[in-house]
């Protein structure tokens, strides 16, 4: 495997409107990686640039030690592989316990938030209305007012028609927009203590978040007032983290696992309200095979199609977990202890 080099670029494919993409666009910033944006869509690399297994936005391409590149996709390994291929400014809390607890957040970020933000694009009328059009002049900003309106008309319906998929519906909607109002409130609380989830520099987790908020506190009208109202510091957050790259954090800025379980206890608090209970219910109907399920979140029904990438998730938060040593999953389990996420680590 090539050597990332910080002299060359790295080629990034990615649209504005795509949370992982503004995730891991934050993670080259913070930690001076850097990179060569490409804006466009999934559908269409770069001419010259490889296509990667499954096309997904973001798209990073790694170099290869024939001199070529490689495409890979999924923000988490993206930043996984980045930590382990660039030294210096991690994003991953040097405390074993903490590190898996870092990685638990960034994954309801990356899985929950985003049927909050699939929800919130496409579930009203007025959030579609204004989705359309900047996913199409997000990838192209030279197209003519006739061929850009077609082309919106044409992706809302593409989107609006798939929000069943997310788990966004009659039955959930109430659950979900609910949901990301307390996440606003349990962020608010967790950031006012030292600026970011595991203290005064930012994780893996809070890229996670951050990717997710650039589009709900921001460009849907409906969980942008919802933000408004709930928490300007929320709000502000956001552009703080867009690009942390002049800030320079001492070692020690993490919080202590001490101090984890009050410190993060609205967060996983909210995580173990409603993804707890999605990730097992959503693992049981992957290993029986079903097509779909129903059951209950937050006191209320719930039923989506099955989603076997989230049941893979719910595997490896178990295998994290296992791979800690006595000590850190002892240290582990008295900070999830009481906040509904103790089943994630059972079974």
């Amino acid at each position: 495997m090539a050597t990332i080099s910080t002299a060359q670029p790295l080629q990034l494919l990615g649209a504005p409107g795509s949370p992982y993409t503004r995730k891991v666009l934050a993670a080259l910033r913070y930690r001076r990686i850097p990179y060569a944006i490409h804006w466009g869509s999934h559908r269409n690399p770069p001419p010259g640039l490889p296509e990667p297994p499954v096309k997904l936005l973001p798209t990073l391409y790694f170099p290869k030690d024939d001199g070529g590149v490689e495409a890979a996709v999924d923000s988490s390994p993206l930043l996984r592989r980045l930590e382990r291929d660039v030294p210096g400014r991690s994003l991953v809390p040097t405390d074993p316990a903490l590190a898996f607890l870092d990685a638990l957040i960034e994954d309801y970020a990356d899985e929950w938030l985003t049927k909050c933000m699939f929800h919130f694009r496409w579930a009203h009328a007025a959030d579609a209305e204004n989705a359309g059009p900047l996913l199409i002049h997000w990838n192209d900003p030279t197209l003519p007012d006739a061929v850009a309106a077609q082309l919106s008309a044409e992706i809302s319906k593409r989107q609006i028609d798939r929000l069943y998929v997310v788990g966004s519906n009659a039955t959930t909607a109430a659950t979900i927009e609910r949901s990301y109002a307390r996440l606003l409130g349990a962020l608010d609380a967790v950031i006012q203590k030292r600026g970011f989830v595991f203290g005064a520099r930012p994780a893996t987790s809070d890229l996670g978040l951050f990717g997710q908020l650039t589009q709900l506190a921001i460009v849907e009208p409906t969980s942008a007032a919802i933000t408004v109202a709930t928490t300007r510091r929320v709000r502000a957050w956001v552009d703080r983290v867009e690009d942390l790259s002049g800030l320079a954090p001492a070692p020690d800025a993490w919080i202590s696992r001490d101090a984890a379980r009050d410190h993060l206890a609205p967060l996983l608090a909210e995580i173990g309200r409603v993804y707890a209970p999605f990730l097992l219910a959503n693992a049981v109907a992957a290993m029986a095979g079903a097509a779909s399920w129903s059951g209950e979140i937050d006191g209320a029904a719930w039923t989506q199609p099955t989603f076997p990438y989230q049941a893979k998730c719910l595997g490896w938060i178990r295998a994290g977990y296992a791979a800690l040593d006595e000590a850190d999953r002892a240290a582990v389990d008295a900070i999830l202890a009481g906040t509904g996420c103790e089943v994630l680590v059972r079974g």
